[in-house]
């Protein structure tokens, strides 16, 4: 009787997450609210592309979603305490994380893009145009848009504010050529100012990769995300969705103001 009470019980620890989701029949999804990844409709609703992905996934294993909005800066650590699931929410790969959170595939490339100037770069489209001691570069300081500045344009004057507006601004204004931030603000801002700006790279300058973080261990879960992010990239739809939200300002006015 104990010999079996004894394995009742380590077969219940040992069960899987993922057999707790089917049990429960809903994914609980920890994300931070960022502009676009996820933000607050005007009725305070959830939208962005993280929830996006997340509605489909959960829609597409026959299961709810619950979306629990974390501060970022606790996202890992409310992850191992199981406080949900997953980790959908823009979390880029690092060494340093993959220590303690398991990755997926990525499902999403972000980077740094560089937006210029009409009027005073019109003529630029390569790298090496940008690379010369004539031209200067807004970015915000501090940011690792520096280093990529530093990388792919050495020669190039360097003009560092601590406001990404800022930036922007000084090139708006034709005080500097182009400027380096994280995507999607130099989509964004071209669009915005289609008369002023415009981006000269298809490429970005630098490219990171996204993907949903789960505990350590936690294999089978991991080939049913893996799995989903396949199909899903494999048919088109993350592009789609991705496109939607981060080259184009449609939803803008969906949205709550101040965010």
């Amino acid at each position: 009787m104990a010999i079996l009470a004894t394995a009742t019980i380590a077969q219940a620890a040992e069960k899987s997450t993922l057999t707790e989701i089917k049990e429960r029949g809903t994914l609980r999804v920890g994300l931070s609210t960022f502009v676009p990844w996820a933000m607050r409709d005007k009725q305070g609703e959830l939208v962005g592309f993280e929830v996006d992905v997340a509605r489909r996934l959960a829609s597409d294993a026959g299961l709810k979603v619950e979306f629990i909005p974390t501060a970022w800066d606790g996202i890992i650590p409310a992850l191992l305490a199981g406080k949900f699931d997953v980790i959908i929410g823009g979390l880029s790969i690092t060494p340093e994380r993959n220590l303690s959170v398991l990755f997926t595939a990525p499902y999403a490339h972000s980077g740094v893009q560089l937006a210029a100037n009409k009027e005073m770069a019109g003529d630029k489209a390569t790298i090496a145009d940008y690379n010369k001691r004539s031209v200067t570069l807004a970015v915000r300081r501090g940011a690792f848009t520096v280093q990529t500045a530093k990388k792919y344009f050495p020669k190039a004057k360097l003009r560092q504010f601590d406001d990404e507006a800022q930036a922007f601004q000084e090139v708006l204004n034709g005080n500097a050529h182009a400027v380096l931030a994280s995507s999607p603000k130099p989509e964004q801002m071209t669009i915005t100012y289609k008369d002023k700006l415009y981006l000269p790279f298809t490429e970005r300058l630098s490219r990171g990769s996204e993907a949903f973080a789960i505990r350590q261990g936690e294999f089978d879960l991991l080939n049913f995300f893996n799995n989903w992010i396949l199909l899903r990239t494999e048919d088109g739809w993350l592009k789609e969705r991705h496109d939607y939200w981060f080259t184009t300002l449609d939803w803008q006015n969906q949205v709550a103001e101040g965010q």
